[in-house]
């Protein structure tokens, strides 16, 4: 089974290879596949229930899913990053 998860703060192919690591060592998980740009991990998996279980520890990782509290609050603090960055370009 696919399970498609879309999150925050994945920037680089570090982040994914963190992921995948993680993730791949997980029983149930036969293959992970990270999209950066759009960030979105595909997991495939032997246990559809775990879904909870793949986006607690993407939490714990440090890129809650979006939509969540955890996902929101995070964008809230990326939205300053750029803003900060912006600024601190102009001055």
């Amino acid at each position: 089974m696919t399970i498609s998860i879309t999150v925050e703060n994945i920037r680089c192919s570090g982040c994914a290879n963190t992921i995948t690591k993680k993730l791949m060592a997980i029983d149930s998980v036969t293959s992970v596949d990270i999209d950066i740009d759009e960030q979105i991990v595909t997991i495939q998996t032997d246990d559809p229930s775990a879904r909870p279980t793949y986006i607690k520890m993407l939490l714990t990782l440090g890129y809650p899913e979006q939509g969540s509290v955890e996902g929101i609050t995070a964008l809230k603090g990326k939205a300053k990053s750029v803003i900060s960055c912006a600024v601190g370009k102009v001055t």
